[in-house]
C-alpha cells in the first residue's frame, strides 16, 4: 500500500501547489475586479490559502518520510516521532490560523455573514479532530517503539 499512497501524495502535493500558485491567487484577483467591495479582502485571503496549502503540503512531506521509515522497517524509532511531530506542528498552525478567521468573521458577523461564521464552524472543528487524532497516533507510535526498544534490548 505505500507505492499506491504515494502516487497519490504526489498528485496531491501537485495539485495543491498549483491551487497555491495559480487558481487561489487568480480566483481571489478576479473576485476583486468584479466586486470593488472584496478588493480589500484580496491580498489577506490569498495569504490564508497559501498558508493552509503550505500546512497540508508539510504534512504530505511529513508523511513520505514516514512512508520511507516503514519501507525501511524504521517506523518504531524515536526519529520517526520527530516526523509526527512536524504533522502535528502543520495542523496546530493551520487551526490556530482558522480560530483566528472564525474570530473575525464572528467580529463582524451580521445577519448577511451569520451563517459563514456558522459553516467555518465545520472545518474548525474537523482540523481539531485530525490534529487531535494525530497526538494520539503521536502517542501509539511513542508506545510502541518504547516496545520494540525493549525487545530489542531482550533479544
Amino acid at each position: 500500500m505505500v507505492i499506491p499512497l504515494r502516487i497519490c501524495l504526489v498528485v496531491l502535493f501537485a495539485v495543491l501547489v498549483v491551487f497555491q500558485t495559480l487558481s487561489f491567487p487568480g480566483q481571489f484577483a478576479a473576485r476583486a475586479a468584479e466586486s470593488p467591495q472584496f478588493a480589500p479582502l484580496r491580498w489577506p485571503a490569498t495569504a490564508l490559502a497559501a498558508f493552509w496549502l503550505l500546512c497540508a503540503e508539510v504534512v504530505i512531506v511529513a508523511t513520505w518520510a514516514l512512508l520511507s521509515r516503514v519501507r525501511a522497517d524504521r517506523i518504531f524509532t524515536t526519529s520517526s516521532l520527530v516526523w509526527v511531530d512536524v504533522i502535528v506542528g502543520a495542523i496546530a498552525a493551520a487551526w490556530v490560523v482558522l480560530v483566528g478567521v472564525v474570530a473575525w468573521v464572528g467580529s463582524v458577523a451580521d445577519e448577511e455573514r451569520g451563517p459563514v461564521m456558522l459553516l467555518l464552524l465545520v472545518p474548525t472543528l474537523v482540523v481539531a479532530v485530525v490534529g487531535l487524532l494525530m497526538v494520539v497516533m503521536r502517542a501509539l507510535l511513542r508506545a510502541a517503539t518504547t516496545l520494540r526498544t525493549d525487545m530489542d534490548a531482550v533479544i
